[in-house]
């Protein structure tokens, strides 16, 4: 299948399937990072934190597989080994092992902006091809994060 046989053009909408193939790479760090706080976290916040860190993940396992998925209604592979995931990701991973509990969260608020970023260069991306599927796809993964991000800033007491 290709990109044509869901009315879209195929030229106009490669730099959409390769800022998605960037997105899921650095979707999969954030994933892995959002399991290391799961299992690591520590402290007074652990049972509010363990149970947010799982919610977390497994919506960003749900949007992972609908992000490969997507590439794939759009004719190409979507990457799908961790040595890609590494080198593409801006998200950069790290030891959450010992991590403090507040660190942990904002760490995943990082990540979560870096993720709207390329969620809104998407956005326009997907819109200049006419791909209203990826579009509204992004559209959605980004107001969770977005709601999620005050949520969790709000936790730190933080604007």
């Amino acid at each position: 299948m290709d990109a044509k046989e869901i009315s879209l053009n195929e030229k106009e909408v490669k730099p959409v399937v390769d800022m998605l193939n960037d997105y899921l790479a650095n979707y999969h760090i954030h994933y892995q990072k959002l399991r290391g706080c799961h299992w690591n976290v520590k402290g007074q916040n652990f049972f509010t934190l363990h149970i947010k860190f799982e919610e977390l993940y497994t919506n960003a396992q749900l949007t992972i597989d609908e992000i490969a998925e997507r590439v794939l209604t759009l004719g190409k592979p979507p990457h799908s080994r961790f040595s890609d995931y590494i080198k593409e990701s801006k998200i950069k991973e790290v030891n959450t092992i010992g991590m403090a509990d507040m660190t942990m969260v904002e760490t995943i608020i990082d990540d979560m902006s870096k993720l709207i970023e390329l969620e809104r260069d998407l956005l326009e991306a997907t819109d200049k091809a006419g791909d209203d599927g990826s579009n509204d796809m992004v559209n959605r993964f980004m107001q969770f994060k977005e709601k999620t991000t005050w949520m969790l800033r709000s936790f730190l007491g933080k604007k």
